[in-house]
């Protein structure tokens, strides 16, 4: 009974983001028609966006536009092609490929065929690449044409890029076509912050109704939306709002490569309403300085949505300063999926929180003897949810307990059921018998108007066992010493939490999702 409550409710939030009161009812029914015949995944967000509203503005790229219909019909033929090649359900095919076009056609194309896709980032090196491919049993890959010389590099059996892959799609027919009968897995990569990137693999379902309800409870993203995607699409949280937006009939604009003032021109170009970021990116942004910031005409934006890593206290005010009560923040991650999301309301009361947990997640905080501990405490995070992790593909899988997947994460509630994240379990350290955990350290550092970035991480020491060392980004012009690092932390936090190790750098070494690669410092 639970059960069907739980979806009948998943169902009310997914409807009333697709509510346009104005909207001829033949829309809806077409959507839902398509929705029904290709069902959950890439293939049905496309159809139920481009059944809806075939002649708008699908993606807004580099190269310009392509509408709901043409991208439906150059999917489609591009399906028929990749069958044709030998792809399907035994197949598994990779995606080389940047925020384009050619990244929506080519998802879309694969997944019809039936075969799992595999979402490549663009960002590795070729032994990197190479690694994975061997790993995954890539048979096919698909590739933008200007990383020819990587995907050469790959080992896939047959390689393709942009200009092959359309010959091979208009091989393919311009008949309606329908996909496999079986679903195949889209596998998404772990960042690769401690070691080789994993493949986590999900299976479109019943859990991706519920995964989307889970979003659009406290997200208002809503029908024809406008929405300018800058995460990178090979990760979990831009490919969610790629398919969302497909779905619901939006426009998403995307760039190749992010750059902070292109992103705000976009913004002001498209009027978007939805902006989807990781947390580097507002960083970025809000680094470009008021006078920048109050030259774009932003007013139409209502929703900034966040995650791929922490946000971080200062950050979550800043936006808010900047651009008003319009950020969302949302913790989870590519093994636990959606965990908690923060509304505006949540980050202004408490900056730090990664919010409340979702819906359809359950969330539990316990100790070292896996019992849940009391708010205020601080435990190990595990995270149960609707789009359950199905192991990585290599056959390894996290830590269970009681249905629920370990994230990694150690943090507590709140006495108003608000989650905070204090760190990452494997980066705590014990400092002459003390334990400390570098976030908290970050947070403290992030706010000196002297520090841009700032990643601190735990090293040997003679005589504490393990210390405390504070890699710090300095802000253009700021005169910063060591010491005036470690009397900022001194005035804050206990002796023992002060780096006795500071070192200036130019930049952080950083994954495409923001996230800090803290053995590169080391």
């Amino acid at each position: 009974m639970q059960d069907h409550a739980r979806r009948f409710a998943a169902l009310g939030y997914v409807a009333r983001s697709n509510v346009h009161p104005r909207e001829r009812p033949d829309r809806v029914l077409r959507a839902v028609w398509a929705s029904a015949l290709s069902g959950a995944g890439p293939v049905g967000a496309l159809a139920t966006g481009a059944a809806r509203y075939p002649s708008a503005p699908a993606v807004v790229d580099d190269r310009g536009s392509v509408t709901y219909r043409e991208l439906w019909g150059r999917s489609a033929r591009l399906t028929a092609g990749l069958r044709a090649a030998g792809a399907g359900p035994a197949t598994v095919v990779g995606l080389l490929a940047r925020n384009t076009r050619f990244f929506v056609e080519a998802l879309v194309g694969a997944a019809g065929t039936g075969a799992d896709v595999v979402l490549l980032n663009t960002s590795f090196a070729a032994a990197e690449l190479a690694a994975v491919v061997d790993a995954e049993r890539i048979d096919i890959l698909l590739h933008e044409e200007d990383l020819s010389s990587l995907a050469e590099q790959s080992g896939a059996r047959l390689r393709l890029g942009e200009d092959a892959t359309n010959r091979l799609g208009g091989r393919g027919g311009g008949r309606a076509w329908l996909p496999a009968r079986r679903s195949g897995r889209i596998v998404i990569l772990t960042s690769g912050t401690t070691g080789r990137a994993k493949g986590a693999a999900r299976r479109a379902g019943p859990g991706a109704l519920e995964g989307a309800a889970a979003v659009l409870q406290r997200i208002p993203l809503r029908v024809r939306d406008t929405q300018v995607v800058a995460a990178p699409m090979f990760h979990a949280w831009g490919l969610l709002h790629l398919l969302l937006g497909l779905s619901r009939s939006a426009t998403t604009v995307v760039q190749s490569h992010f750059d902070a003032g292109a992103t705000l021109e976009a913004l002001e170009a498209h009027r978007a309403r939805v902006l989807v970021v990781v947390p580097v990116m507002l960083r970025r942004m809000l680094a470009l300085g008021p006078e920048a910031l109050v030259a774009v005409d932003f007013s139409s934006l209502a929703v900034i949505a966040s995650s791929g890593s922490a946000l971080g206290a200062d950050l979550a005010a800043g936006v808010l300063r900047r651009f008003g009560p319009v950020l969302y923040n949302v913790y989870g991650s590519t093994e636990v999926a959606l965990a908690a999301v923060a509304t505006p309301g949540d980050l202004s009361w408490a900056p730090a929180t990664a919010g409340r947990v979702a819906f359809g997640s359950r969330v539990e905080v316990v100790d070292e003897a896996g019992q849940p501990v009391p708010a205020a405490t601080t435990g190990r995070i595990f995270v149960g949810s609707a789009m359950g992790f199905e192991g990585y593909t290599s056959g390894g899988d996290k830590e269970r307990l009681r249905g629920l997947v370990a994230s990694g994460d150690v943090g507590h509630f709140d006495a108003r059921g608000r989650l905070f994240v204090d760190g990452r379990e494997d980066d705590m350290i014990v400092s002459g018998g003390e334990n400390v955990f570098p976030a908290e350290v970050e947070d403290v550092l992030s706010l000196h108007p002297g520090i841009a970035e700032v990643a601190v991480t735990g090293v040997d020491d003679d005589e504490f066992g393990q210390a405390l060392a504070a890699y710090v980004v300095r802000r253009p012009g700021a005169a910063l010493s060591v010491d005036d690092v470690r009397d900022h932390v001194r005035r804050s936090l206990a002796r023992f939490k002060v780096p006795r190790r500071v070192v200036f750098v130019d930049e952080l070494p950083r994954t495409a999702t923001g996230k800090v690669v803290k053995r590169l410092l080391a």
